[in-house]
């Protein structure tokens, strides 16, 4: 069977519209943002605990007193864990993809409801949009669209489109046929038919649909975390590149808590909507007994809207509009307030390079966002001028294959740290185990594993495309993809009960000072020359930021004080880095004087 270059087509569509269509993804991409941004600010202007408030009383009015105190307690509890911010964000997102979902979802469906040939058109199409894999929509919206939380958007209306569609064609076609017969028959036009009869009747099926559309969306938000759309599924991308437990938990039930809410009031809505719904409601209140009828209490409409009004005048009297964020960067020193974002991936040197960074212009007025992001997500993003810079770029070797790529787009702002290595290491008491020839016959003792990171990392190229077959390792063992925290904790676990492990590492890195391992030699050379660590940044950035650009260049560390900042943010614990990079400056005045 000849090879079918698929993917070879599939990549030369992709390059062609991005060639030709440039200026319709650019345009597409500022009206999903200036949506997403107005409905933030919206969402993130009240306090806290008053826009809790106001959801609580929707949901009093939908579904009675006792689902709104369950409200008002499940997202205090988003707040208590401070991860309101990142739950506006994340409401924000499956708003704005629900909305346009539905713009096209709807018509779709009264359409394939009225011809069976555009049913039968639109069955397999559907089919293909929800049984991909939804990773697979973020490349190309990478691609198009950059990183941030438009590609995040886009692959979630993709994704969530086909249920919309289903569930409208089916509630029309469900519509009793002898109803829209005599509709017809008093003359009633097939446009005021589908208004005034078979939408009607359909709305308890389509707002199922909505709601489908919702539970789609939310289950997208870890997946747009990955390529910068923040919110809680960055929250659970950043647990999950840091096995912080703590945090996956506190961010996986705050989706929880508002996947609840959304599916509960979608649901109450549509029975309200229905004339169906609303006789069912009717009696059910009737007959409810006292105590049932109390926690069942739902306002009239009026009242509803007179306390989410005076909730709202109570947090504006109060002058607490800005949200719980953190404030942001003083107006004053060099910065005046400007934005700057910084990019990273969840390696240590990167991590203490990028939180040093941002806290060096946070103090000359900068305003600093950091995003962790994938490796070639933080390239595609730099080269797209959604991010501006990044401290962690191993080459000329470890990250050849992204230089190649994006080099053209991007700054080389020079080399803050070298030279350093990438190896194999195992622990000191695999006595004979020294070099890289050694493990040839011993996969069993291994486990037949090599423990990595994360699979985008250059290191892991080098690994299974060359450093396995150079020494006859290929097939005996079996590179883990992971992350660099995954590889860490797994080599915790293995020396603590004295195991064979070999893991991915590199120098410097503080797990050298923590544990007593070993180098694996390489005398065949297959690591290649060691990379400095240097600074990249977007085209652009050294025109539009010349000072920073400065400072960046001239930036050095040597390996002692990057060591010891990454012991410092390693003992300050996970989400504190900044406060550890805070506390090392005091005892280091001269990186913030040099940089």
């Amino acid at each position: 069977m000849p090879r079918l270059h698929l993917g070879a087509w599939v990549d030369s569509g992709v390059d062609f519209l991005q060639r030709h269509l440039s200026w319709l993804f650019d345009a597409i991409s500022a009206l999903v943002t200036g949506l997403y941004d107005g409905i933030h600010a919206v969402l993130d202007a009240p306090a806290p605990l008053l826009f809790a408030g106001i959801l609580a009383v929707a949901a009093w009015w939908l579904r009675g007193l006792l689902a709104a105190l369950l409200a008002f307690a499940g997202f205090a509890l988003v707040d208590s864990v401070g991860l309101w911010g990142d739950a506006m964000a994340t409401l924000s997102l499956v708003l704005v993809a629900t909305l346009v979902t539905l713009v096209f979802a709807v018509p779709l469906g009264i359409r394939a409801s009225r011809s069976d040939r555009v049913s039968a058109v639109l069955r397999p199409v559907l089919d293909f949009m929800q049984t991909m894999p939804a990773m697979v929509y973020l490349i190309p919206g990478i691609i198009f669209f950059g990183v941030g939380v438009v590609p995040g958007i886009i692959a979630t209306i993709i994704f969530s489109l086909p249920p919309g569609v289903r569930m409208t064609e089916l509630g029309i076609r469900q519509v009793d046929a002898e109803l829209v017969e005599a509709a017809d028959a008093f003359g009633t036009t097939p446009r005021d038919t589908l208004v005034r009869v078979q939408l009607p009747l359909a709305l308890p099926t389509i707002m199922a649909g909505v709601n489908q559309v919702i539970m789609l969306g939310l289950s997208m938000v870890v997946i747009a975390g990955m390529v910068g759309g923040g919110g809680l599924g960055g929250a659970v991308y950043r647990a999950i590149g840091n096995v912080d437990i703590g945090l996956g938990f506190e961010a996986g039930i705050s989706i929880v808590i508002l996947a609840m809410y959304l599916d509960r009031m979608t649901g109450a809505l549509g029975r309200r909507v229905s004339p169906l719904g609303r006789r069912t409601l009717a009696k059910a209140q009737a007959a409810a007994s006292g105590a049932a009828r109390l926690w069942n209490h739902r306002p009239q409409p009026a009242y509803a809207i007179t306390g989410a009004v005076v909730l709202a005048l109570v947090a504006g009297g109060l002058n607490t509009f800005g949200g719980s964020g953190q404030p942001g960067a003083a107006a004053d020193g060099i910065g005046k307030g400007r934005k700057i974002s910084i990019g990273y991936i969840p390696w240590d040197e990167g991590i203490a390079s990028t939180y040093l960074w941002k806290e060096l212009l946070e103090r000359r007025g900068f305003q600093v966002e950091a995003r962790q992001l994938e490796l070639g997500a933080l390239f595609t993003g730099m080269a797209g001028g959604q991010v501006d810079f990044q401290t962690d770029a191993w080459l000329p070797v470890t990250q050849a294959q992204y230089w190649e790529k994006y080099g053209n787009k991007l700054d080389d702002l020079g080399s803050w740290y070298g030279p350093t290595s990438i190896e194999l290491s195992v622990p000191s008491y695999m006595k004979d185990v020294t070099s890289l020839a050694d493990l040839k016959g011993k996969g069993g003792e291994f486990k037949g594993r090599i423990i990595g990171i994360e699979p985008s990392a250059g290191a892991m190229g080098i690994l299974k495309g060359k450093l396995l077959k150079e020494y006859g390792l290929d097939g005996e063992y079996r590179v883990v993809d992971g992350s660099t925290p995954g590889m860490l904790a797994e080599l915790k676990r293995a020396y603590e009960k004295r195991e064979p492990v070999a893991v991915v590492l590199w120098s410097p890195h503080w797990a050298y000072a923590s544990y007593d391992l070993k180098k694996l030699e390489d005398p065949r050379g297959a690591w290649g020359k060691g990379d400095g660590i240097h600074t990249l940044a977007r085209k652009d950035f050294a025109a539009d930021e010349p000072e920073v650009a400065s400072w960046l260049r001239s930036f050095k560390m040597t390996e002692a004080q990057l060591t010891g900042l990454e012991a410092e943010i390693q003992k300050a614990g996970k989400g504190n880095e900044q406060q550890a990079v805070r506390s090392w400056l005091k005892d280091h005045p001269e990186i913030a004087k040099a940089a």
